[in-house]
């Protein structure tokens, strides 16, 4: 079949399935693309006469920002549980380079999205074309390279006869679950229009087998005998507990052997917040209870996690207990000394069974805040109440992450979302587009600061343009809430974390910026609601809820977050300085430094 490399490639993608538990789903679900010189005449090209999403399997979606598409991508792809993904197609230059940050957040947070941005010419007689880097050391670099340490898989395509098995091992990475994150297919621009005899096989339809993966006996030998000698286990929740589907086994395990259940940013929802063994977030932005608890044990069971430094408060919050790590992954498995379980978090939980064990220590679930006024934590509380049963929060930065970690009330696995992985700023509307399109019948509230707002709105208009609705709850704090704490904390002094004027004495002091947040989100298309206090937002979030289009919820709330953390976290202050905060700050940080230690 003759084709050019752009038409071979959606034609393969639109064959692909992922299978797991007998269940198949398209692999690639839709294309998202922006196009320029190096991509309109080939991947362009393609969608167009494919009818570019016009009754075709593989759907094409206009967005405004190349890394916002990755961010959309990845909402997609967590909220399926990792099976489904979509791929983003960008011109060559700037375009590709966009891709950077949303391609490290994917595999940061071990999220599949295909990657497939144009190149400079293959053939090289036009060079140096528009927009090409040219490196003196080498013709062999273009500014694509960027992508190869945040990729999990990375091939340049230059000649047509490379794609077959390029693209087989783009789409094995995709649905490995342990090496899953970003997949970049660099396609230089003439190779993407060149035509080629292609062998009708590389078309057939394929499904790609998603392992579960089940533990070795040996080392589920080793690990009931950690179980059994234990007892005081507490088991650290994370995102592989989700993704794998484990959720009622771990309520089965925990419930079965007392053992209670703390939660990561990912793995937030393994428990439903009012189950008995669940005692709330773990780490820095932990709650009382579970950091308690986590100082006493004498056993870590992490299950699906990878131990960021907010869950293990930099090294300093689990005391001197073991580890006993259950991952697919064996390079998360092997974190902290610990004893290596490398499995599927569900078939591991289903053959560990202590049998005639069981934890011999008490615990109590943290008890809900009391709020008042109409502080951040306020407005987080109400939302709560707002998304209910069906509802899912979409948040990455700020200092809204810590408190909703804390204190969100999660209904199920997939009611909370949050990418701290990374941390994007920026990630929130684009992310919370790409849940709303994977799960359409859900309610999807984004929480977004005003500090990320102006990073990255647009994706409000691909929302509308595609019918996509989404509550956007707009949070203005009048700067960067989050890190101005911190900056105090390390004797910064809040340097550029306020959104101010240019004052008389020369600094970012003076008056308020005259920025209308609000009325941006309206020019964008967006339904907008105003709320000043906690009856107006409960009322405004009423309406968004009963409207068909994305609304706009923007409140102003009282300065002050919510709870302190109940666990460090490590950030190096200044060692001399000549301002006392500055000072006073490091005799703090050494003193806390000195509890940190080696998990060995």
């Amino acid at each position: 079949m003759r084709l050019t490399v752009a038409q071979a490639l959606l034609r393969f993608l639109a064959n692909q399935w992922s299978e797991r538990d007998g269940v198949e789903r398209r692999l690639i679900a839709g294309v998202f693309g922006i196009f320029g010189h190096g991509n309109v005449a080939g991947i362009g090209q393609a969608l167009a006469e494919r009818g570019a999403g016009t009754g075709d399997v593989l759907p094409y979606y206009l967005a405004r920002n190349e890394q916002a598409m990755v961010h959309t991508a990845v909402g997609y792809a967590r909220t399926l549980d990792r099976l489904s993904t979509l791929a983003c197609t960008t011109s060559i230059g700037p375009g590709a380079t966009n891709l950077v940050t949303g391609a490290a957040l994917a595999t940061i947070n071990r999220i599949p999205v295909l990657l497939l941005p144009g190149d400079v010419f293959a053939t090289r007689v036009a060079n140096p074309v528009l927009q090409e880097l040219e490196d003196p050391r080498s013709y062999d670099v273009t500014v694509n390279d960027t992508l190869r340490p945040v990729s999990r898989f990375f091939d340049r395509i230059n000649r047509p006869e490379q794609l077959p098995s390029a693209l087989l091992a783009a789409m094995r990475v995709l649905t490995d679950p342990a090496e899953t994150g970003a997949v970049t297919l660099a396609l230089p621009q003439d190779v993407q229009a060149e035509a080629w005899d292609w062998p009708e096989e590389l078309f057939a339809r394929r499904v790609w087998h998603v392992a579960r993966p089940v533990p070795e006996p040996a080392a589920l030998e080793r690990a009931l005998g950690l179980l059994r000698g234990s007892r005081r286990p507490l088991i650290v929740a994370g995102g592989g507990v989700i993704y794998s589907g484990a959720c009622a086994e771990l309520a089965d395990f925990a419930g079965r052997y007392g053992i209670p259940v703390a939660e990561t940013q990912a793995g937030k929802g393994s428990l439903r917040h009012d189950h008995p063994c669940n005692v709330g977030a773990i780490g820095h932005t932990g709650t009382a209870a579970a950091n308690a608890l986590a100082r006493e044990a004498d056993l870590v069971v992490g299950i699906g996690t990878r131990y960021s430094d907010f869950t293990t408060a930099s090294r300093t919050l689990f005391g001197q207990a073991r580890f006993l790590n259950v991952n697919v992954a064996a390079f998360d498995a092997a974190k902290h000394a610990g004893t290596m379980l490398v499995a599927d978090a569900r078939e591991a939980l289903r053959e560990l069974r202590p049998d005639g064990w069981r934890a011999s220590w008490g615990f109590e679930r943290p008890e809900r805040a009391v709020l008042t006024g109409f502080t951040q934590a306020v407005v987080l509380d109400v939302v709560n109440d707002a998304a209910g049963e069906d509802g899912v929060v979409v948040n990455a930065a700020g200092s809204m992450p810590g408190d909703l970690h804390r204190q969100w009330r999660a209904a199920g696995p997939h009611s909370y979302h949050v990418e701290y992985g990374y941390s994007c700023m920026g990630y929130e509307i684009a992310g919370g587009l790409g849940v709303k399109l994977a799960a359409p019948e859900r309610e999807v509230f984004v929480l977004v600061g005003d500090g990320s707002y102006l990073m990255m709105a647009q994706e409000i208009a691909t929302s509308v343009q595609e019918g996509v609705k989404l509550v956007v709850v707009l949070v203005d704090n009048q700067g960067f809430a989050s890190i101005g704490g911190l900056s105090e904390a390390v004797g910064a002094q809040r340097l550029g974390t306020s959104y101010r004027m240019r004052g008389p004495s020369g600094g970012l002091d003076g008056e308020p910026l005259p920025v209308d947040l609000a009325a941006n989100a309206a020019s964008l298309g967006a339904d907008v609601l105003r709320a000043g206090d906690r009856d107006e937002l409960v009322s405004a979030l009423a309406k968004a809820r009963e409207a068909n289009r994305t609304t706009v919820v923007y409140v102003r709330p009282e300065p002050g977050s919510g709870a302190e953390a109940s666990a460090w976290w490590d950030v190096p202050v200044a060692e001399v300085a000549e301002n006392p905060e500055s000072r006073a700050a490091r005799r703090r940080y050494e003193a806390a430094k000195r509890e940190q230690r080696d998990y060995l």
